[in-house]
């Protein structure tokens, strides 16, 4: 079955989103982002959520972990949560 590992940042705005994701395009470290402005738990870990399979996340975070490049950061992804910032670390298919 069909394993990933993901990384995300999860904030209330659009606009906070695209900042984000322009600041990490242009050097910044995801993870030290993820602490500093994650409205996620996960946050405090970088935005790690680990590893889990299809159908443990909502459908829209599901439909990006397994679909998207490795290590290329990807959103806004819109969920009932807010707008995510998404990077797939590891993907076993």
């Amino acid at each position: 079955m069909a394993q990933a590992s993901a990384r995300h940042i999860l904030v209330s705005t659009e606009a906070k989103c695209n900042e984000l994701k322009a600041a990490i395009e242009g050097g910044a470290d995801f993870a030290q982002l993820a602490r500093e402005h994650s409205s996620c738990p996960s946050g405090r870990d970088g935005g790690n959520l680990g590893t889990f399979g299809p159908g443990q996340m909502v459908k829209e975070f599901d439909t990006v972990v397994f679909s998207a490049p490795v290590n290329q950061v990807q959103g806004p992804v819109k969920t009932q949560f807010g707008y995510h910032l998404v990077e797939v670390t590891d993907r076993q298919d």
